[in-house]
């Protein structure tokens, strides 16, 4: 008697914490509105199966609690509960799985005119690249990085020479424009994440990962690494600062290329260069 009071009162206090709990999601601030919806679908159909089925038990057993001279019916199989079981048991997970499955096709659905941005995670930093006026990414692999060269770019990749670097902390995105970001990590796994954006990424070392988005909000947003990383995982940290278009062009053009980083190591003697450009592989560099 008193576990089926325990059960119910259970129940109760799982819907009350979660409609009066402050801990929700944050405001969003970009297109993936359906990802949010994924999100509450699978939230209320567990919460369905969560509330029917310890109600259920709690029921049962104040039901057929012990009383003397009743006896217990003994039934080990019942093959039409089990196929009502298991057909609604599919119902529920294939409604689970639909919206995330059309919010991943989305996701990893980049539209034509999208911007590029490259996302480098290292123990425990973000840095960003932007592609110059040709807007292509130059190629880049861990076998260049070095101290004057941290983000691996192809010295004699000409396509890389107009690339735009931002080594510190903060990533600067237009608002209201489609935004591919390509995400590479120089040692261990890390996760790219903004919570108002409702996207989030691995970071994998040895290959190219990457996301879409369109910021919808102006405004500054925690970037967070949401793959534990090492000791320093919980200082990984940076800022998203979207803006209006006029106000990234112009923070933008304050920024350093790549051809200025290769001039100022060569006016200090170090020649990251060849004479001769090499050619880039086809499509590499793209992303």
């Amino acid at each position: 008697m008193y576990v089926a009071i325990g059960i119910a009162l259970l129940v109760v206090g799982s819907i009350l914490f979660h409609l009066f709990s402050p801990w929700w999601m944050t405001p969003i601030a970009s297109n993936w509105g359906s990802i949010d919806t994924a999100l509450e679908v699978t939230l209320y159909i567990c919460a369905i199966a969560f509330i029917v089925l310890n109600l259920f038990m709690a029921w049962a057993i104040w039901r057929y609690r012990h009383r003397p001279g009743n006896v217990a019916h003994y039934e080990p199989e019942n093959a039409k509960l089990e196929k009502r079981l298991t057909l609604w048991t599919g119902v529920g997970i294939a409604a689970m799985l639909a919206p995330g499955l059309i919010a991943w096709h989305e996701y990893v659905t980049v539209p034509d005119d999208a911007a590029i941005v490259e996302a480098t995670g290292q123990q425990w930093q973000w840095a960003f690249r932007y592609p110059g006026p040709d807007g292509v990414l130059g190629a880049a692999e861990v076998a260049h990085i070095n101290a004057d060269n941290p983000f691996g770019i192809d010295p004699r990749d000409p396509y890389g020479r107009d690339d735009i670097l931002i080594e510190t902390n903060e990533l600067h995105l237009p608002l209201g424009r489609p935004v591919k970001m390509v995400l590479r990590s120089k040692d261990v796994l890390h996760d790219f994440y903004v919570p108002q954006f409702r996207a989030k990424m691995d970071l994998v070392p040895g290959i190219v990962t990457y996301f879409w988005m369109t910021p919808t909000v102006a405004g500054s947003f925690d970037i967070l690494c949401a793959e534990l990383c090492g000791v320093g995982h919980h200082q990984m940290r940076g800022t998203v600062v979207v803006e209006q278009q006029a106000d990234f062009d112009r923070w933008l053009a304050e920024q350093m290329t790549f051809g200025q980083v290769l001039a100022e190591a060569e006016a200090r003697g170090v020649r990251l260069a060849d004479a001769a450009p090499a050619a880039r592989p086809s499509g590499r560099a793209a992303h």
